[in-house]
């Protein structure tokens, strides 16, 4: 089968959804299909661009078809872009859904690919994002239109898709994030940080923004149950958010002993030495959706500490492989202390294997071209 993906790819670094893209195309292409990855050369205007850079200098992912052809903001790119790919005349077109800045150029390639013989599938990251803007309904009304079905990595994105749209939706998890390589020991992880591997390390992970509930966490973090086990806190990502707000609370409640960041862009060889120096994984995230830092921590086997928000805690069972806490600093707080107190990491190993091996990419591949 000729299938197409729209959406990030190398040398974009849209974190997880260009490293789904790119393990997606691998696994339909073991599957026997013949796939392409219709990219970007100018994704976003720099002005709007919160990082430091969107673009990655490591090398592309070997064995894929990359063509970065879409400009995000010039609709005549999108008529030639769309005509382009109809041109190729893919069997299947998948594309990416994250944002409603994406509506008017995505909406407009797929009106113009569309073919009575070409079905267009769309993975559903967001319907309604999480920093919400004037037009993200319309934008992403305009873009539901040409879609034959939608494909939802959590049941609130599902419900959130029949708000715009009567076609097909079908669930399916977010499936792992395999492709960072293998956990460490925490000796070695914690070497590379520059870390003390007697402490006891929690993680949070991914950008920083605002809805990630970042500044939670460290509020927890000022709780006396916590200073007094002796537990500290990773914070891996880039900020998409102003710096300040967290380090006045980092100085408020005199944290910085205790709160170690690495607030640069992490590239994926580098992603092991994080979950390996940790103990548990910390979503604190304040709403959501779906999360793929959930399915990185099931990658290497991390329990989980997640609030309650968005489709956050579907794929994170209480007391199975980790914990459900209320989206405030104090239940956040609780959760975290439950957990070493519970001795929980030794409890969870069973049931982290078993919780794992219900996201495997070929389910997800079976259900995305279930329909076909």
């Amino acid at each position: 089968m000729r299938i197409a993906i729209v959406g990030p790819a190398h040398p974009l670094r849209e974190g997880g959804i260009t490293t789904f893209n790119h393990r997606l195309a691998q696994q339909l292409q073991a599957e026997g299909h013949e796939v392409l990855i219709y990219s970007f050369f100018l994704q976003y205007p720099n002005f709007l661009f919160p990082g430091s850079s969107q673009f990655t200098k490591d090398p592309a992912p070997e064995g894929l078809k990359i063509k970065s052809i879409l400009n995000s903001i010039n609709p005549f790119n999108w008529i030639k872009s769309g005509w382009q790919i109809r041109k190729a005349k893919h069997d299947v077109v998948i594309v990416r859904y994250w944002l409603p800045f994406m509506g008017p150029c995505l909406g407009t390639v797929l009106r113009i690919l569309k073919r009575k013989e070409t079905k267009i599938i769309c993975i559903a990251d967001n319907m309604i994002p999480h920093e919400k803007r004037i037009g993200d309904r319309l934008f992403t009304k305009y873009f539901s239109k040409p879609i034959d079905t939608f494909i939802c990595m959590s049941k609130k994105v599902q419900k959130d898709v029949h708000l715009f749209s009567n076609k097909p939706s079908v669930y399916t998890p977010h499936p792992l994030y395999d492709n960072f390589g293998a956990l460490s020991t925490k000796d070695i992880a914690c070497a590379q940080l520059n870390l003390n591997p007697n402490k006891k390390y929690i993680l949070f992970f991914g950008f920083i923004r605002s809805y990630k509930g970042l500044d939670w966490l460290l509020e927890a973090m000022a709780d006396e149950r916590l200073a007094a086990d002796g537990i500290e806190l990773i914070v891996a990502g880039e900020f998409y958010d102003d710096a300040e707000i967290y380090q006045e609370i980092i100085q408020q409640h005199q944290l910085n002993a205790r709160v170690h960041l690495f607030t640069q862009f992490i590239p994926n060889e580098a992603v092991s030495s994080y979950f390996s120096a940790a103990d548990v994984v910390v979503q604190p995230y304040k709403h959501a959706t779906q999360s793929g830092i959930t399915q990185i921590a099931y990658h290497f086997e991390k329990p989980m500490i997640v609030t309650n928000v968005g489709g956050l805690a579907e794929g994170v069972p209480h007391g199975k492989v980790g914990f459900i806490a209320a989206p405030n600093p104090t239940s956040i707080a609780d959760a975290i202390h439950s957990f070493y107190q519970a001795n929980s990491l030794t409890d969870f190993e069973k049931t982290i294997k078993i919780e794992k091996a219900k996201y495997s990419w070929d389910t997800f591949t079976k259900v995305l071209l279930g329909n076909y």
